[in-house]
């Protein structure tokens, strides 16, 4: 893949600061198969280049950072769409992102939904718009996270919050979150950009070394996560082919609520 190729990611350097850009704005940022490829295609661009000390992740637009995974693909074709390996990589970004031995700021523009919560979770640090909105979806639209989206949102949050977002599947504003210790700063939307270069241009002045040792150490106690997001990965895989995930799904579409009650 070449920087030329990207069609759903942006890629940008300025100053040492990697922009990794979401750029699907007519599908709220969700992210397709292509899309994680060239997630993961960008951020190893940044991790390679030694001019680069900071990494940005955001979404296209002032509605939506990402609203996970593609609801609209999976209706059409059962999955997520073709990808280059012909895996469905998103378990190797989760990886990536913390692997990445330099700091990645979430730049929350707008709504941060399912999987698009799991993408801000994973990264260092969280700065959102003021009209950022944040939750999960996964039991809703028959789908889950058991690994890093769930284990590790519980050693942020604590386990009662954590539960509270993915079982009640409610939408939360980024004050609260911000209260709730998953966003660090919470600025107008106009200013979001300049603040993100602000927190990055202090960083960019600190030792490199000193934060990818802290980094890494920072991940040490909660990689053990990682095993237990294959087997939910794995779980998950056989979950979407049932009548129950599949009613989730439908229920989307045809914009209900889903009727989960024969499956309880």
């Amino acid at each position: 893949m070449k920087l030329e190729e990207l069609t759903d990611v942006k890629y940008e350097v300025d100053q040492g600061l990697a922009w990794i850009i979401i750029n699907r704005p007519e599908r709220y940022n969700s992210f397709r198969g292509r899309t994680v490829d060239e997630l993961i295609w960008c951020f190893k661009a940044a991790w390679v280049d030694q001019g680069v000390g900071v990494i940005a992740l955001t979404g296209a637009g002032d509605k939506a950072f990402c609203a996970g995974g593609d609801q609209k693909q999976r209706q059409e074709t059962g999955d997520y769409g073709p990808t280059e390996s012909g895996l469905f990589e998103v378990e190797s970004f989760h990886r990536l992102i913390r692997e990445v031995p330099k700091p990645v700021i979430a730049a929350v523009n707008g709504v941060a939904i399912g999987g698009g919560h799991v993408f801000h979770v994973l990264c260092d640090l969280t700065i959102a718009a003021d009209h950022a909105r944040f939750g999960q979806a996964g039991p809703r639209v028959g789908s889950f996270d058991a690994g890093f989206g769930s284990a590790y949102l519980a050693r942020i949050l604590g386990d009662k919050r954590a539960r509270e977002v993915w079982y009640l599947c409610r939408q939360y504003d980024a004050q609260t979150m911000e209260r709730w210790g998953l966003v660090n700063k919470v600025v107008p939307f106009s200013e979001l950009r300049d603040e993100v270069r602000r927190w990055a241009d202090e960083m960019l002045n600190m030792s490199p070394t000193a934060l990818k040792v802290l980094k890494h150490s920072f991940n040490a106690d909660s990689d053990s996560i990682a095993g237990i997001g294959t087997m939910s990965f794995d779980s998950l895989h056989l979950f979407i082919e049932t009548d129950e995930a599949k009613e989730g799904l439908k229920a989307f579409s045809e914009k209900r609520l889903p009727d989960f009650s024969r499956f309880r």
